[in-house]
């Protein structure tokens, strides 16, 4: 037990002196993103500003854009780690450890779903600074369904990472993954119930149920609840099942030590 807190320790300290010591990287990340809803929102504006349901539109864009980076972190940060490990030739003596190369990667998606925060939050004030529209912040009813959420992604992020291990260059697949996680986030379940089955269609939309119409957690469905619970879960569980198989793959074929 003190060695798997020693180990998660150390990510997350090594994550973080990393970020601070490459602090030019992640402000201009910031400042990127920011530009980037800049011109969404400015563009919305002009075309919808006339429109009846203007403010509660705007308001979803802002949490559709902040879950689509928020996922997109979540879904890159194992593979980006797995390609840069291997491009260094540390990948190898990371699945040497006495822990295991497992948990080794679930220490890290835990720091990296904490670390993701200090990184969109910025963004998120910016976002509403900008449009005027602050949204209601429910720390204790939002943390759970970011968890589960984002697990899907994650879980994608896990078949990205295997596939990295097996062919190595994997980026133009990974820019098609960008636009289908925007389509998860963008799924009208409520039109189309039977989407709530997708990766983060359904956390999406109860995530906005918060922030927007300001409902608490016991205020949402207790079936959606559970249903989001079970697809966050089914998705990582998939996820690193395929990463399992790509694992074995790479190994059988010499992989693990070449980018």
């Amino acid at each position: 037990m003190k060695n798997n807190i020693t180990l998660f320790i150390t990510i997350i300290k090594r994550d973080w002196l990393e970020m601070i010591r490459y602090s030019f990287n992640m402000v201009s990340g910031i400042v990127t993103l920011y530009l980037l809803f800049l011109f969404i929102f400015l563009g919305y504006r002009a075309v919808g500003a006339q429109t009846a349901n203007f403010g509660n539109n705007l308001d979803s864009i802002v949490v559709g854009f902040m879950l689509w980076n928020f996922s997109t972190f979540a879904c890159s940060s194992l593979t980006w780690n797995l390609f840069e490990e291997a491009r260094i030739g540390t990948l190898e003596q990371l699945y040497m450890t006495s822990l295991g190369f497992d948990k080794l990667c679930m220490f890290r998606i835990v720091g990296d779903f904490f670390l993701n925060f200090i990184f969109i939050v910025p963004v998120l004030v910016l976002m509403m600074a900008t449009t005027g529209r602050w949204l209601h912040i429910d720390i204790l009813s939002l943390t759970p369904l970011f968890i589960f959420t984002l697990a899907s992604a994650y879980g994608i992020g896990f078949i990205c990472g295997g596939l990295g291990l097996v062919f190595k260059q994997i980026q133009s697949f990974f820019q098609i993954v960008q636009f289908v996680l925007l389509g998860f986030i963008a799924a009208p379940v409520n039109k189309i119930p039977v989407l709530k089955i997708l990766p983060l269609s359904l956390g999406t939309n109860l995530i906005k149920e918060v922030m927007v119409n300001k409902l608490s957690i016991t205020e949402l469905p207790i079936i959606d609840l559970i249903l989001l619970a079970l697809n966050g879960i089914f998705y990582f569980g998939i996820g690193f099942i395929v990463f399992k198989i790509c694992e074995a793959i790479a190994k059988k074929r010499g992989l693990l030590g070449h980018y």
